[in-house]
């Protein structure tokens, strides 16, 4: 592939909800282009993009993939992104790399809840974008209602320029509105059709849509508006104009249709994507901060500026190690030479430059403004770095991933897996910013952190096929916490006589509640020298050790306040050990009558739904003792807010599922600690004793 310059690139991402054919599509573009010698298939596991043997077995996207075509002497490089919840952060990773997207739509099942979330990504950037219908061979598609779905949703900026020859098994092409030309297609997956005049049965149809088509592109500016007013239409040349300004703009957002699994009208999709989406050169300069004067900056997209480049993707590969896809933003990256990353002050040496076919790699000299590719094994660079001439330090802002969902414990299946697992993880982070891995300081276990029960399995997979390393998941143990509700006071003595020195320690405390959240207060009010001041520290020591190991099941005692206030000591007989053994007895008689609770985390949780599945998961929310905290709608997704206790929360993730039918989706964080209601407290203490004394036996 010859090296590309800004003005004939086109970098498109496809997006949409899982199952909407993204995949099969980016196929059927690479085959209907020349670029691949057969058009692969999902089922079949033969398609360019999902080449990963997880994706290949499950038959959905886990991971965005690059792909590229020449159509038109222009270079479009095409990145198919994930369409399940549990991944779609991937899909926002690459948005960056785009000037373009192409929002996939389930001719059968219309608008999604995932369409919508990958709408919003699309706004967040600016994106001009195009929706493409998929499916339109399908037992009961419908362009009528999928278009009906569409418009409720975004609005009338969303117009058809082609409409379906037909339906379902009788599906046989498509009218084209902007060109007035109907292409009939050959449903052989060849690609082949026949130009041929609108057939008859369609005239009226295919004239009222185009009306509506120029009223939709006139009412995008002022001058094309009076043109049509003027004179009730607009010419072919000022319509072609103006919808690809208004694409540019995302005042018109065209729709297309097409059967990926036939290939289509996807021909026409790609005249289409040529000459309606922008250019990285028309797109215009990038925004980016210079790293020295700490300012914003407006960056040229322009192969003679300086080297700028940002990292959107790294794939951790077991054999050719860490591979870095990036945007070239100014200038031109070449093999073989250095280039500084902003991010980390550090050099780094660029080998060869490659050009990514979905798991297949061609060696390039250089990529230039506008363009994408990829290089493998940078020491220091991480996804979101910059990279940039060290005379013009440029950063590019990071794509920011929202919290994980659900957490669980991993444990080693074997010793030797117990060794292995964290350089393993380390791996995987590096190509999943939106993982989490650590250690609970309270409960000693190792926690994954991810969107969904899918992406950690899936992630737990990778670990076993990729790095060797067997884990076992099981669901993360709750951090109770225990508090009091009550003041009281007690003695600490600790008096031990052996053959030589004694032990002699005793001490008198009042312990108090505190708010929530305040931690651990100690107060000194000894007076009189009751207790040496040497010996304070020890008792102190003394109460937190004994305050970690906890009274009523052995968590950590929080958000309570101790006074030391009297005590006594011996001259020969009492040290510091004694002092701190006298602290713990205080403290556990304390515990006696200071009604200790035990507390539990209570998290913020967001659910997004149908409609029609509102009622019932707010029922169901009620049963976990969650306390709805508002609703709010977007399009046709309802999104329930509450507080739930994390302990009813574990296994939220396939009970949604079920009651959503795949199609609800969470996120939950953190809020703040509560009380333990007393019935169920006194189940948790029970089972932790058991789980104790089992432990010790």
């Amino acid at each position: 592939m010859k090296v590309t310059d800004p003005e004939n690139i086109r970098n498109v991402a496809l997006v949409g909800h899982g199952g909407a054919g993204k995949t099969s599509l980016v196929s059927a573009i690479l085959y209907s282009a020349g670029a691949v010698n057969r058009l692969g298939r999902v089922d079949d596991g033969t398609t360019v993009t999902d080449y990963d043997e997880d994706e290949i077995a499950r038959k959905i996207t886990l991971n965005s993939a690059l792909a590229y075509c020449e159509w038109n002497k222009t270079k479009v490089n095409l990145i198919d992104t994930p369409g399940y919840r549990a991944f779609m952060h991937d899909a926002k990773s690459v948005m960056p790399a785009v000037e373009g997207v192409i929002v996939v739509v389930d001719a059968v099942s219309g608008v999604e809840v995932q369409t919508e979330l990958v709408w919003e990504y699309a706004d967040e950037f600016a994106l001009p974008r195009m929706i493409v219908i998929n499916k339109m061979d399908r037992d009961r598609a419908s362009f009528d209602r999928t278009i009906q779905s569409i418009e409720s949703t975004w609005g009338r900026v969303a117009v058809p320029i082609q409409i379906p020859m037909g339906e379902e098994k009788d599906f046989g092409g498509v009218v084209d509105l902007v060109r007035n030309k109907a292409y009939r297609y050959s449903l052989d997956g060849s690609g082949s059709f026949r130009e041929e005049p609108i057939p008859v049965n369609l005239d009226e149809a295919a004239r009222s849509s185009r009306e509506r088509l120029i009223e939709v592109v006139a009412e995008s500016s002022d001058s094309l508006m009076e043109k049509f007013f003027d004179s009730g239409t607009i010419g072919d040349e000022d319509l072609v104009a103006g919808l690809t300004r208004g694409i540019a703009e995302n005042k018109v957002i065209p729709v297309l249709v097409v059967s990926a699994t036939f290939n289509a009208a996807v021909r026409q999709l790609l005249d289409h994507m040529v000459a309606l989406l922008p250019s990285p050169l028309q797109r215009g300069p990038v925004e980016a901060t210079d790293a020295r004067l700490q300012q914003p900056v407006s960056i040229p997209v322009d192969p003679g500026g300086p080297a700028a480049a940002f990292v959107f993707k790294t794939i951790a590969d077991p054999f050719a190690g860490r591979i870095s896809l990036f945007k070239v933003f100014s200038g031109v990256l070449k093999s073989d030479s250095s280039i500084h990353n902003v991010n980390r002050d550090s050099t780094e040496r660029l080998g060869a430059l490659q050009l990514t076919q979905g798991k297949s790699h061609e060696n390039i000299a250089e990529v230039r403004a506008g363009d994408i590719g990829a290089v493998a094994k940078l020491k220091d660079t991480a996804t979101g770095d910059s990279l940039a001439d060290k005379a013009h330090p440029l950063l590019f802002k990071k794509v920011s991933f929202p919290e994980p969902a659900i957490s669980f414990a991993i444990e080693p299946k074997s010793r030797g897996d117990e060794d292995k697992i964290s350089s393993a993880m380390a791996k995987i982070l590096e190509e999943d910013g939106s993982l989490r891995f650590q250690r609970d300081p309270q409960t000693k276990e190792f926690l994954l952190s991810g969107s969904g029960q899918l992406h950690v399995e899936v992630m737990v997979e990778k670990l076993k096929k990729k790095y060797g390393v067997g884990v076992t998941l099981k669901p993360p143990k709750v951090p109770y916490r225990e508090t009091i509700t009550a003041r009281a006071e007690a003695q600490g003595r600790h008096k031990k006589q052996t053959g030589g020195h004694g032990q002699y320690g005793d001490c008198w405390i009042k312990v108090e509640p505190l708010a929530r959240s305040a931690g651990f207060i100690f107060e000194d009010k000894i007076f009189g020298g009751s207790i040496p001041k040497n010996f304070i520290p020890a008792v102190e020591k003394g109460i937190v050790e004994a305050s970690h190991r906890g009274f009523l099941a052995g968590y950590p005692m929080v958000d309570f306040k101790v006074i030391l206030f009297d005590g006594s000591y011996h001259d020969v007989d009492s040290s510091e050990l004694a002092f701190k053994i006298a602290g713990s007895l205080a403290f556990k008689k304390a515990m006696e009558q200071s009604k200790p609770v035990l507390l539990e985390p209570v998290m913020n949780v967001e659910v997004y739904a149908p409609e029609e599945s509102a009622g019932d998961l707010m029922g169901d929310l009620n049963s976990r003792r969650g306390r709805i905290q508002g609703m709010d709608s977007k399009g046709h997704t309802q999104i329930i807010r509450a507080q739930v206790p994390m302990a009813e929360m574990l296994t939220y993730a396939p009970d949604l599922t079920s009651m959503t039918g795949g199609r609800g989706s969470f996120h939950m964080e953190f809020s703040h600690y509560d009380q333990v209601p007393s019935h169920i407290a006194a189940k948790i203490i029970e089972e932790r004793k058991k789980s104790t004394g089992e432990e010790t036996a």
